[in-house]
């Protein structure tokens, strides 16, 4: 596929030959996925090294990506900020367990419906989509597999400084020290996941716009 057909700046791609590679078919290296990408070549490696971005390597263990790759990956990231874009408000949650983020969702959506609601079920997607997505507000769980919620909450401080979201985070097992470590990680407040749903909006930091309306309860 020829380069010239991908959006943005125009760069010249590699054409590997190699056990595994395919035949001449064209790949770009880190450097030229993060420019176009508008990423730091480290966050390129880490989504590679992560499955989040396809990726083969050379016969000399150079990391290369192939075009229609990378095509699919910038599409994805698209199409998260065109539906954000259509809202005043984005919430991102970063969960885990499958059951609590719909119901979090749901409640959103029940209460206040002008937010776009997204769902990130580890860290590493969650850094992806606070990327394209820009949230107002991230709710992280502390409990996570890989990446825990204090790992995500610094990952989030330094992709975005002082211009980072509202971070609440959530834990099915609060405790004192958890909270303390947590907000030293840049979380703005910890909240136990039992939380009163009126409470919880209003931590997020969301004005109601609709009366509120019962919301099927976690099983």
């Amino acid at each position: 596929m020829n380069l010239q057909k991908m959006p943005g700046k125009r760069q010249r791609g590699t054409e590997v030959d190699g056990s595994g590679l395919g035949r001449r078919s064209q790949y770009l290296t880190p450097n030229q996925v993060a420019d176009r990408l508008l990423v730091a070549p480290v966050t390129v490696r880490l989504w590679a090294s992560r499955g989040l971005l396809k990726s083969v390597n050379t016969p000399g263990g150079h990391r290369r990506f192939c075009v229609e790759d990378v095509e699919e990956f910038i599409a994805k990231r698209q199409q998260i900020q065109n539906t954000a874009e259509k809202s005043p408000w984005r919430l991102l949650i970063i969960d885990d367990d499958a059951r609590f983020a719909r119901y979090m969702s749901n409640l959103i959506e029940s209460r206040v419906p002008a937010v776009a609601v997204d769902i990130a079920v580890d860290g590493f997607s969650a850094g992806i989509k606070c990327e394209a997505m820009r949230p107002d507000v991230v709710t992280l769980d502390l409990q996570m597999p890989d990446m825990d919620g204090f790992s995500v909450c610094r990952l989030l401080r330094s992709m975005f400084g002082d211009q980072k979201p509202r971070i609440v985070a959530l834990s099915g097992f609060l405790s004192a020290e958890n909270i303390k470590r947590i907000q030293a990680a840049g979380a703005d407040i910890c909240l136990a996941k039992t939380t009163p749903p009126d409470l919880l909006i209003q931590e997020l930091g969301f004005p109601l716009v609709r009366p509120a309306r019962p919301v099927r309860a976690r099983s």
